[in-house]
């Protein structure tokens, strides 16, 4: 399976007031392994950037003024996120973006939702953790996740903390190494030792009534938030064996 965690920075908030993207970054996971794969790219928009979103991403129009335009790039980021699923928050906005640039282009492009499969984990984010905010900051904090690189934002950058999000909140990585990791290093990083036969057995510290009782109490609380969806009292309640 193969995923491209996308992000945008913009000019400002609305396509239809003539809003253009001026950075895309996206970074690639394969069967929910980051790959170190990435797709990065500033754009020239032709158009002063508002200055609230400057104090957003930090982007100034000067910077940008060498950079290439939409349609220079477009055929190169298509092919990028060709036949995967895209995961984005709050993906209507860069949907939104996105599509604008493409309808703007002479030739004929589909949108973006016809040339890939969208998860959109904001939407995700507020099924899990109704009433709680839910941007990508508070996500972090929720989860765990250090993103205190993040003074301001930048799509790359925001692209790779919300793969680090989007693992956490569908059940964690399956493994840290990248696929381009040779087979040695996967089975060297792998390899376990065995314990001597005559070491002492470990000893077995049973969990007391109140320990009992505040685990329960973390799975109940988990199985809120997840719509019923935690294993373990599934596996306690014999569904799962």
């Amino acid at each position: 399976m193969r995923q491209i965690i996308l992000d945008t920075e913009t000019t400002g908030l609305e396509p239809a007031q003539g809003h253009k993207i001026i950075e895309i970054g996206c970074v690639e996971l394969v069967n929910r392994r980051l790959t170190g794969n990435h797709y990065h790219q500033y754009i020239q928009p032709d158009r002063e950037i508002d200055a609230g979103a400057i104090e957003v991403h930090g982007i100034s129009n000067d910077f940008l003024k060498d950079k290439p335009r939409f349609a220079d790039v477009v055929d190169e980021f298509m092919a990028f996120i060709d036949g995967a699923e895209l995961v984005i928050h709050n993906a209507p906005f860069d949907v939104g973006f996105i599509n604008h640039e493409l309808r703007a282009l002479s030739m004929q492009w589909p949108l973006l939702e016809d040339h890939c499969a969208v998860l959109d984990t904001l939407k995700l984010a507020r099924t899990m953790y109704p009433g709680q905010r839910n941007n990508l900051d508070a996500l972090c904090k929720r989860l765990g996740i250090d993103n205190s690189q993040r003074d301001l934002h930048g799509a790359l950058l925001d692209a790779e903390i919300l793969a680090d999000v989007y693992l956490m909140m569908t059940g964690g990585q399956s493994s840290l190494l990248l696929e381009s990791e040779s087979t040695e290093q996967q089975t060297t990083a792998r390899r376990v030792k065995s314990l001597s036969s005559k070491r002492a057995p470990l000893k077995v510290i049973t969990a007391c009534d109140e320990e009992l009782a505040l685990h329960q109490e973390r799975l109940d609380n988990i199985d809120n938030h997840s719509s019923g969806a935690c294993l373990w009292k599934k596996i306690d309640s014999g569904v799962i064996h």
